[in-house]
C-alpha cells in the first residue's frame, strides 16, 4: 500500500464525518440560502488568506534533506497566491459586504483551525502541512464540482459569484494527482506520522468550520 493509499484509508472516518455536517450536505445540494453562502465565503477568505502564509512557514522550517519538498511548496505557494481576492470578488458580485470581511475577524472554529496548523508547523513537524493540504484540496474538489452549480441555480447567482469553488475544481483536481504522487515519495515514518495526524485534526477542524456557519435547513429547503 502506497502512502498516499494509507492517507486515504487512516482518514476516511473523519473525511465521512466532515462530509456529514448539514452545512456541507445542503450546499454540495444547492439547499442554502445566499445568507448562509455569503457566510461560508467569509470564512473560506480568512482561512484562504493564510494558505501562503502556511505554506511558506512550512517551506521555510524544512532542511535541505526535505528539498523536494520545499520545491513542492514553492509550486503550491505560485498557484495559491491571490486566491483570496476570488473570494473577496464572489462576496461582492453575491451581494456582500466584501470589505466588512476583509477587515472583520473568522469565527472561532476558522479562528482554531488556522492556530492549530501554524502552531503545529513551528511546533512539531513542518511536513505536517501536507496534511492540511489534503484535506481542503480533497474538500474543495467535493464542493467545487457538486455545489457550486447547485448554488448557482437555487439562489439565480451568475458564475462571477463562484470564481473561487469554479476554479478550484478543475485546479484541485490536477493538484490532487500531483499531491499523490508526492505523498508516496514521503518515506520517514516520523514525517508520514506527521501528515496522518494534522489531516485527522483538520479534517475535524474544518467540519466544526462548517458547522459554525449559520445554516436553517428548514429555510434553505424553501428557497
Amino acid at each position: 500500500m502506497s502512502f498516499f493509499e494509507r492517507l486515504e484509508r487512516e482518514t476516511s472516518a473523519e473525511r465521512l464525518a466532515l462530509y456529514s455536517v448539514p452545512q456541507l450536505v445542503d450546499g454540495v445540494a444547492g439547499r442554502i440560502t445566499r445568507e448562509t453562502y455569503l457566510a461560508y465565503l467569509a470564512e473560506a477568505y480568512h482561512h484562504v488568506s493564510q494558505t501562503v502564509p502556511l505554506l511558506t512557514a512550512a517551506r521555510d522550517r524544512m532542511d535541505a534533506a526535505h528539498a523536494p519538498f520545499r520545491a513542492a511548496l514553492d509550486e503550491y505557494i505560485d498557484e495559491e497566491t491571490g486566491h483570496e481576492k476570488w473570494v473577496l470578488n464572489d462576496i461582492a458580485r453575491a451581494g456582500g459586504d466584501a470589505e466588512a470581511v476583509r477587515a472583520g475577524a473568522p469565527r472561532p472554529a476558522t479562528e482554531l483551525m488556522v492556530a492549530y496548523a501554524h502552531d503545529y508547523v513551528a511546533r512539531v513537524n513542518p511536513m505536517g502541512m501536507f496534511g492540511m493540504v489534503y484535506v481542503l484540496e480533497g474538500t474543495s474538489i467535493a464542493l467545487a464540482t457538486h455545489g457550486a452549480g447547485a448554488v448557482s441555480k437555487a439562489l439565480g447567482l451568475g458564475p462571477e459569484c463562484f470564481s473561487y469553488l469554479s476554479s478550484h475544481g478543475s485546479l484541485d483536481q490536477e493538484h490532487m494527482k500531483f499531491f499523490a504522487g508526492l505523498m508516496d515519495t514521503v518515506e520517514d515514518p516520523a514525517d508520514q506520522a506527521a501528515i496522518l495526524h494534522v489531516a485527522k485534526r483538520i479534517f475535524v477542524l474544518f467540519a466544526d468550520m462548517f458547522r459554525s456557519i449559520p445554516h436553517e435547513a428548514r429555510l434553505a429547503h424553501a428557497v
